[in-house]
C-alpha cells in the first residue's frame, strides 16, 4: 500500500552516477541535471566534515580552496571512493529532481560499469536506498548506452560499444539484451587529464590545474592529428622558477601526452573482439564500433579507433547523454527494464 501511495508522489529516476559528471532523468521529464560529481566540504574543529557546495558550485572550487575546505570528487575510476560524500551528493540530485520535496520516495535506476565488484554494487545500492530510494535497480553502463545510441540491443545480432566515461572505458558486445563478452578498462576523460599534466611537468617543467588540463583537452586534444595544429596559451606554473607563466602549446604536442591512454583502449576493443564469438564478429564488421561518452567528444577519435582496428567507428547523436538516455528508457519500459537490469533492491 504504502509503495503504491509513493509512487504517485515520486518521479522515479535514472541516474548516470559518473566520476565526472552526474546526470539525472526524470520519467516523464527528460534530463534535468547535468553537474560535475564533486562535494565541497567543510572541515570541522572536532574532526569532522560538512558538506556545504554540490556540483557546479563544489567544482569551481577544485585547487581554488583554503585549509578547512576541500572539494572532493567521491568517485574514482567509475566506482564509490567515498561511501558518505556519494549519499549526500545522491540526496542533493534526488531532491534537485524532485524541486526539494521530501515526503517523495523514488524508484531508482542507476548505472555500473561492467566490471563492477559486489562490494561495489552494494555500495551503490546502499547510498541509493541511504539517500530515499524506494526501489534501486542497477543497469550496466555499455548495455544503458548502447539502448541510449538506438542499437538494437533486442536482436540476435552483435553490437559493439565503447563508453568512454571520466573514470572508465566499457567496451562490450550486446547481444539478444545481454552482454556476450565486456571489458572494463580504469581509463577515461580525467586520464586523459592527468596524462596532459604529467606530459608538461615532464617535458616542460610546467604545472597546470585538472581544470587547464580538461580545458586544454577540449580545446586542441586530437587524437589523430589531421591539417594544420591547433594552437592555445595556457596558464600555470614553472616548476623551476617557482612563479606564474604562460606557455604556448600545439595539438601535436596534446597528441602525444595522450598517446598511452588511447593506446590502451585501442587494446582493450582488440581483446574483446578476440573474445567475440565469429558469427556476431561479422555483424560487427558490417555495423562497425559506436562510440559513446564525453571522452568519444576527442576530436578525431572514431578515425584513430578505425585505423587501429580496422573496423568502421563512428560516434552516435550526443554522446555524452548516450548512457543516461538509456536508462532512462529503461526506466519508461518496465519490460526492458526487467530484461536489463542487473540486479533490483528494494
Amino acid at each position: 500500500m504504502f509503495d503504491w501511495l509513493y509512487s504517485l508522489f515520486s518521479n522515479d529516476l535514472a541516474i548516470d552516477l559518473g566520476t565526472a559528471t552526474t546526470l539525472t532523468f526524470v520519467k516523464g521529464k527528460g534530463i534535468v541535471s547535468h553537474e560535475p560529481s564533486v562535494v565541497a566540504v567543510q572541515r570541522t574543529p572536532m574532526g569532522g566534515r560538512r558538506p556545504f557546495r554540490f556540483g557546479f558550485e563544489a567544482k569551481e572550487m577544485l585547487g581554488r580552496t583554503p585549509g578547512n575546505i576541500e572539494a572532493i570528487k567521491p568517485l574514482k575510476d567509475g566506482v564509490i571512493a567515498d561511501f558518505e560524500l556519494t549519499e549526500k551528493m545522491l540526496v542533493y540530485f534526488i531532491n534537485k529532481a524532485h524541486q526539494r520535496r521530501t515526503l517523495v520516495k523514488p524508484r531508482i535506476i542507476i548505472c555500473v560499469p561492467a566490471g563492477i565488484t559486489e562490494v561495489e554494487r552494494k555500495a551503490v545500492i546502499d547510498s541509493a536506498l541511504g539517500a530515499g530510494a524506494r526501489e534501486v535497480y542497477l543497469i550496466e553502463e555499455p548495455m544503458a548506452a548502447a539502448i541510449g545510441a538506438g542499437l538494437p540491443i533486442t536482436e540476435p545480432s552483435g553490437n559493439m560499444i565503447v563508453d568512454i566515461g571520466g573514470g572508465t572505458t566499457e567496451v562490450a558486445v550486446i547481444s539478444l539484451s545481454g552482454i556476450v563478452y565486456a571489458k572494463s578498462l580504469r581509463i577515461g576523460g580525467n586520464k586523459l587529464d592527468e596524462s596532459i599534466i604529467n606530459y608538461l611537468k615532464k617535458n616542460h617543467n610546467f604545472l597546470v590545474g585538472e581544470q587547464t588540463a580538461e580545458n586544454i583537452k577540449i580545446q586542441i586534444g586530437d587524437a589523430l592529428p589531421v591539417g594544420d595544429p591547433m594552437e592555445m596559451d595556457i596558464r600555470g606554473r614553472d616548476l623551476i622558477a617557482g612563479i606564474p607563466r604562460t606557455m604556448h602549446l600545439n595539438s601535436l604536442q596534446v597528441n602525444e601526452a595522450l598517446a598511452e591512454p588511447l593506446q590502451s583502449i585501442i587494446d582493450t576493443i582488440k581483446e574483446v573482439l578476440e573474445q567475440t564469438p565469429p558469427e556476431l564478429s561479422a555483424d560487427i564488421v558490417e555495423r562497425g564500433i559506436v562510440l559513446t561518452g564525453g571522452g568519444a567528444l576527442l576530436r578525431n577519435l572514431d578515425l584513430y579507433i578505425q585505423e587501429g582496428t580496422g573496423l568502421p567507428a563512428s560516434v552516435c547523436d550526443n554522446p555524452e547523454y548516450a548512457v543516461v538516455l538509456g536508462t532512462g528508457k529503461a526506466l519508461e519500459e518496465i519490460r526492458l527494464l526487467k530484461e536489463v537490469t542487473l540486479v533490483r533492491q528494494g
